[in-house]
């Protein structure tokens, strides 16, 4: 047989891809990565890195909206897209920067070119200089996803865009249309209605941020709307159609909506189509997501897949997560996928993270359980910030005590959930965080008081469920 030149091949330099290919290079292994765009996938160029670089400039205006409250006299501010979109563009190449030196520091080497598979153990890459095959004993396929493209809203890269090309607008649009009112569509009304646009988001479902939990979902809502967005639930765009500088957005039923410009924020779909997949033997499902096992291996044995291709979640720490997994297993190690403690974190104003089971979740399968609740308008640090809105909810096991899920919406929230994680990953319980000092004042003594609620003891929360037992 021909020698193999590589351990691992690796089509795919996303947050999947370069952190695989960096834990091969530190386990010893000859690993190759293949990359037809930038190193950093869709994370790093056009997902979570631009919409925070734009959401760090969001909050900065946020901030100058209250300032006079906390005795700061600064005049209304005024808003330069370019100079953000720039700084979004320092803040992606150092980023990209730093996943070369690791790549490169790391024995790894890095083949630009688009990689298609011939069969389990070879992958033909078409380069600049011509056509490269290259070999290898494992391979993992981390190739993301791409917006999801509707043809009754033609995107032409201009007026009509996803939510790829959203962060190189050279201009802010005065008036702005976000369909699809999920985690990015939501991200998105914040930032563009913090830097002074006219926000309209459409939604089809009945509700905004409907993977979380619906008080949450509330909560993200009545922001929003307090800061001038209009929020249309529960309603279908029938079409986009631009004329010269603007675009007329009818939704079925006849209503017009006329703005400066439409982005498309309706899901993503897997990039899984044109890589010899077929020709392999590897199984997709009907929407495309490869098929895995919780090793994270195709059905061809040797050949893995992480990432938004497998479909599990689309999040970026999702795909580092199944690419360390699907790594250690190509050198036979046995190391599998466990979901139940995957943070979810929207970054709007309040933030809302969640990890674990949702209440609904609870209801529908009938586990009894138990609700801690507290507010952020009851903690000292949120006051002192002047940061009052949201809560946090914590589910446990009415029956062994344990934690099973959690919801923030609040200031942080994204950083706090971080406790609320390694306690389930722990089968910790409500009393496990009771009985751990936290720092006073800091956010995260409402996760704690949460807990102490658990049991009807929180200090700042009146005591009703005391009151309630007494009665019985």
């Amino acid at each position: 047989s021909r020698a193999v030149v590589y351990d691992v091949a690796i089509l795919g330099g996303g947050p999947g891809g370069y952190v695989g290919a960096i834990r091969g290079g530190q386990l010893g292994l000859k690993v190759c990565l293949i990359e037809m765009g930038e190193l950093g996938g869709a994370c790093l160029n056009r997902g979570c890195i631009p919409s925070k670089a734009f959401y760090a400039s969001a909050e900065r205006m946020k901030m100058f909206a209250d300032a006079e409250e906390f005795g700061i006299n600064a005049g209304p501010p005024t808003f330069d897209l370019a100079r953000c979109v720039d700084r979004k563009n320092e803040v992606v190449d150092e980023l990209v920067g730093g996943v070369a030196q690791l790549l490169k520091a790391n024995g790894v080497e890095v083949v630009k070119g688009k990689g298609v598979l011939d069969g389990p153990e070879e992958i033909v890459v078409e380069t600049e200089s011509g056509k490269k095959r290259i070999e290898a004993r494992s391979i993992i396929i981390a190739t993301g996803s791409t917006p999801i493209h509707i043809p009754s809203i033609p995107v032409d890269g201009e007026k009509i865009v996803t939510t790829d090309d959203i962060w190189a607008l050279s201009d802010l649009p005065e008036r702005l249309v976000l369909v699809g009112g999920g985690v990015i569509g939501c991200e998105l009304a914040h930032i563009f209605s913090a830097f002074g646009s006219k926000v309209t988001v459409v939604e089809m479902l009945d509700r905004i941020l409907s993977t979380e939990d619906k008080e949450a979902s509330r909560t993200v809502q009545k922001s929003l709307a307090k800061r001038g967005v209009e929020i249309m639930t529960g309603v279908k765009v029938a079409s986009a159609v631009r004329k010269d500088d603007t675009v007329t957005v009818t939704i079925e039923g006849g209503e017009e909506i006329v703005c400066d410009r439409v982005v498309v924020s309706i899901g993503r779909k897997p990039v899984s189509s044109g890589l010899g997949l077929k020709n392999a033997g590897i199984k997709t499902d009907k929407r495309g997501f490869i098929e895995v096992s919780d090793a994270m291996e195709t059905s061809v044995p040797g050949v893995y897949a992480v990432g938004d291709v497998v479909g599990k979640y689309l999040l970026a720490h999702v795909a580092t997560h199944e690419a360390l997994v699907a790594m250690h297993n190509t050198i036979g190690k046995k190391y599998w996928m466990d979901y139940t403690t995957t943070p979810r974190a929207t970054f709007t104003s309040p933030e809302v993270s969640s990890v674990g089971i949702d209440e609904s979740q609870l209801k529908a399968a009938g586990t009894p359980y138990k609700v801690g609740r507290f507010a952020f308008a009851a903690s000292g640090k949120a006051v002192c910030m002047g940061e009052k809105e949201g809560f946090v909810k914590l589910l446990s096991s009415a029956e062994s005590g344990r934690i099973l899920g959690g919801t923030i919406a609040g200031v942080g929230a994204a950083e706090l959930i971080a406790e609320l994680a390694l306690a389930i990953r722990v089968e910790a319980s409500p009393g496990d965080i009771v009985t751990t000092i936290h720092a006073h004042p800091t956010l995260g003594e409402i996760i704690l008081e949460a807990s102490e609620d658990t049991m009807g003891l929180a200090i700042h929360k009146a005591g009703r469920k005391r009151r309630e037992k007494k009665d019985q």
